[in-house]
């Protein structure tokens, strides 16, 4: 650890030394990167930077609340029956390389993201098959689902469409380019990745594409190149952006530092409405958490109002279950679990006497670069001793939590995360989260299984009727919560550090604001 910070360290100084005269210095951003550049092999929040940046889809969210725009395609259709979907490409899109994208660039990247069955091809799997999805025109593309399947559109965005010329001369025993692209880039998005500079969650350097299609009429002082330099401890983030150092930090930046941030006349706090729900995980294949009455103690004994509105100081709005508020098929009558110590015990006792073993320590594994993480299970910690119930507190990283979740028997038994927005979509949420056919991904790793949870969130998903849609989702979340397979905490308002040299920042919930082409620079 203390060499990555020595080397952030001696990267964000140079960055921040005098730049020629004609440029201001480059935007130095400070949230966290993802472990692989490549678009197809991760599905999380530091990946939508990448994908944001250096890659682009057919369609894109923009704007809060998200709009969903044509973006590589300029139109699409849908027949009667919701299995048809045709796609008409603009013409003129270039990829890095200076390459035409074409219909058949599209149907290549479906189809290494179907076979390669990573990352966000979890939102397409269970109605796309690889031989689906055909050019049926040099600016048109087919994709033909086997059952409908409403949330496709909105799903689109998630695919980010690659190069195959730039790919193919790379490809090592079938492995789609997997190996290369982890650390290069084949995308057409406003910025290219500078080759050679990455490594993993410590540096990324991308400079402007001056033939993105969109054009830069709309920014006549666009960013020219940006530095991406995480920075692991809260501390040392928030310092780096006071002194210059960094131009912009995580978007989670934790509520004690608000303050701090905006008294600085060089710095300042974007606040931005998100839907981004804060959730500590149970295992529920694993005892205690496989008995409802174990859970509901574990829930009761969590004290919402004093973590949301005494250590977050009230930037959070309570929510009841794993949906945002804000987000259609919600249930508005939907009433939060309340922390009551007294509850929580009635349901440990009924938990004794049903067998279920409370003595052993319980495991909560925290992000430790995200403080918000380690307060809420130090906080935690405290309520359930009052149990007699042990916690211990296992500090980890993203990239480690999600990699055991892909088995029940690895999984934590409870761990901390948020929920950001990949699609505007119930899916996104409780479809994702808690249809157990999804089992094996982070998003579903509290590995809940109710068989009429399953049957509501499938019919809901190939539902054409919005209403009857809105409904299914409806009675799946009550029934989730109902059972109580995790404990959801809140909302979130998204905070994000920047330097006020920063201009046009524009957030939009997916993405988190991390959108650069929109950004130019004061000096």
């Amino acid at each position: 650890m203390h060499l990555l910070r020595s080397a952030f360290l001696a990267l964000v100084m140079l960055a921040a030394q005098p730049a020629q005269a004609q440029a201001p210095r480059p935007l130095v951003w400070g949230d966290t990167l993802p472990a692989t550049l490549d678009p197809h092999a991760i599905f999380d929040v530091p990946s939508q930077f990448v994908l944001l940046n250096v890659y682009d889809g057919l369609y894109r969210y923009q704007g809060n609340p998200p709009r969903l725009e044509p973006w590589l395609a300029e139109s699409h259709t849908v027949s009667a029956d919701g299995l048809t979907w045709d796609f008409t490409l603009r013409a003129g899109v270039k990829f890095h390389g200076g390459s035409a994208m074409t219909a058949e660039d599209v149907v290549y990247s479906f189809r290494r993201l179907l076979t390669m069955n990573r990352g966000p091809s979890a939102a397409f799997t269970p109605v796309l098959t690889p031989d689906r999805v055909t050019a049926t025109g040099p600016l048109t593309v087919r994709f033909v689902l086997s059952s409908p399947y409403s949330p496709f559109l909105t799903a689109m965005p998630l695919v980010a469409i690659v190069n195959p010329r730039a790919i193919a001369p790379n490809v090592v025993n079938n492995d789609w380019g997997a190996a290369w692209l982890a650390v290069n880039s084949a995308g057409s998005g406003a910025y290219s990745v500078l080759p050679g500079n990455y490594q993993p969650r410590v540096s990324l350097d991308i400079q402007r594409f001056p033939d993105f299609f969109r054009g830069w009429a709309g920014n006549p002082r666009p960013v020219e190149t940006v530095r991406a330099r995480p920075v692991m401890e809260t501390s040392t983030r928030v310092l780096a952006l006071l002194r210059g150092e960094i131009d912009a930090t995580d978007s989670y930046l934790p509520t004690d530092q608000v303050e701090r941030v905006e008294r600085n006349p060089r710095t300042r706090v974007a606040r931005d409405e998100s839907m981004r729900v804060f959730v500590i995980r149970m295992n529920n294949m694993r005892s205690p958490f496989n008995n409802r009455d174990a859970r509901l103690c574990l829930t009761h004994a969590f004290n919402y109002e004093g973590f949301n509105n005494v250590i977050l100081r009230g930037f959070v709005v309570r929510n009841g279950g794993p949906n945002p508020n804000n987000l259609w098929g919600n249930p508005p009558d939907l009433v939060p679990y309340a922390f009551d110590l007294t509850r929580a015990r009635a349901h440990c006792d009924a938990a004794r006497a049903a067998g279920v073993d409370l003595s052993r320590p319980l495991e909560i594994h925290v992000q430790n670069e995200l403080e918000q993480t380690v307060q809420a299970a130090q906080m935690y910690q405290a309520d359930l001793r009052r149990l007699g119930i042990t916690l211990r507190i296992v500090p980890n990283t993203w990239p480690g939590i999600t990699s055991s979740t892909t088995r029940s028997e690895t999984t934590p038994d409870m761990w901390i995360h948020w929920v950001s927005t990949y699609f505007v979509d119930p899916e996104n949420w409780v479809g994702q989260m808690y249809d157990s056919q999804f089992h094996g991904t982070w998003k579903a790793s509290s590995w809940y299984s109710n068989p009429e949870v399953d049957r509501l969130l499938r019919a809901a998903r190939t539902s054409l009727n919005r209403e009857e849609r809105q409904r299914l989702y409806a009675d799946a979340t009550r029934r989730v919560v109902a059972d109580a397979p995790d404990i959801w905490v809140y909302n979130t308002v998204n905070l994000r550090g920047l330097s006020r040299r920063i201009e046009g920042y524009t957030f939009s919930p997916v993405g988190s604001g991390g959108e650069i082409r929109l950004m130019s620079l004061a000096e």
